[in-house]
């Protein structure tokens, strides 16, 4: 369940911004505005979440404080260790020189980036004037996307959920398109890079259609917008055929997303960690390839934004 969080950008003076939080992280902030509340702090310090102590501060809110009381409480942390692995297989120590408070500022961007997040949606969650800016997020090497079709390759189904891997990296490139909700094997649709769909991308009812695990999150979200749209056609009493067909068309999203989690949750951690990440990578591949669709945005020449 999200909540919204009103914040002023005073840095590019763009005010009364919104950002969707966790109702989760929204109670943490009000148990902090409470105990904030108790605090004695300057008058002008007051509309501030993190106010300035005292009047000897340049500014009325914490700055470099913030900053020289993280690095002391990430120094009294005894261990600390990071995901990379020795030659030994023991995981290694995080360099605490990366902790730092702008840090989790391009930790949230990176995350949402990685989840497949349409690049014009992290925009406006960042508030970056530019997509350039935000573009930075979703760059992957050709080394990693190979690396990922080929863990990925091996998990594609077709539309009743049957295994159908690919047998090269170079086919699943070359003889397949992305689409929505999967890759598109019809000829004449890869032939138009996916914008010759004959059956409008109702994929889960084409035998060209080969889904993959990357795909889940997309997959999932169409079945939700299905639904929506089935209980709107019920409420204009839509003629029954409409009906049957967004049922039948959710039946069918329905069987390869649950087919797909069945077979991650058989395979062993350390392979669907391998996959998790796959997916990752190929999402951000293919967010990185859809902001060439958007609309052109009018950029005024201002400072350019931090990331």
């Amino acid at each position: 369940m999200l909540t919204v969080s009103h914040w002023d950008n005073v840095k590019k003076r763009r005010f009364g911004r919104k950002l969707p939080i966790t109702r989760e992280t929204a109670a943490v902030i009000r148990t902090w505005q409470a105990r904030r509340r108790r605090l004695e702090v300057p008058s002008r310090s007051r509309k501030y979440l993190f106010p300035s102590i005292t009047d000897r501060s340049g500014i009325a809110h914490m700055g470099s404080s913030l900053a020289n009381a993280m690095r002391e409480w990430v120094a009294a942390i005894p261990v600390l260790l990071g995901d990379e692995l020795d030659e030994h297989g023991s995981r290694m120590p995080f360099d605490r020189t990366l902790i730092f408070p702008y840090a989790f500022r391009h930790a949230y961007a990176q995350r949402h980036a990685d989840a497949g997040v349409p690049v014009d949606v992290l925009k406006e969650l960042m508030d970056h004037r530019s997509i350039v800016t935000t573009m930075s997020y979703y760059q992957v090497s050709l080394k990693r996307k190979r690396e990922a079709i080929m863990t990925m390759r091996r998990h594609t189904i077709d539309r009743s959920g049957r295994p159908a891997p690919v047998t090269s990296t170079t086919d699943y490139e070359a003889q397949s398109v992305a689409v929505p909700f999967g890759n598109c094997r019809e000829p004449s649709n890869v032939k138009a890079g996916g914008k010759a769909c004959a059956i409008r991308f109702q994929c889960a009812g084409c035998g060209f259609y080969r889904p993959d695990p990357s795909y889940l999150p997309a997959i999932e979200q169409h079945v939700n917008d299905l639904r929506a749209d089935l209980e709107t056609a019920k409420a204009m009493d839509a003629d029954d055929f409409v009906v049957r067909n967004l049922a039948d068309q959710i039946t069918a999203s329905t069987t390869v997303a649950d087919t797909m989690r069945s077979r991650l949750s058989s395979l062993p951690q350390d392979e669907r960690e391998e996959i998790e990440e796959a997916s990752a990578v190929l999402r951000k591949v293919r967010a990185s390839r859809d902001h060439k669709l958007l609309p052109l945005t009018v950029i005024r020449k201002d400072t350019p934004d931090a990331g």
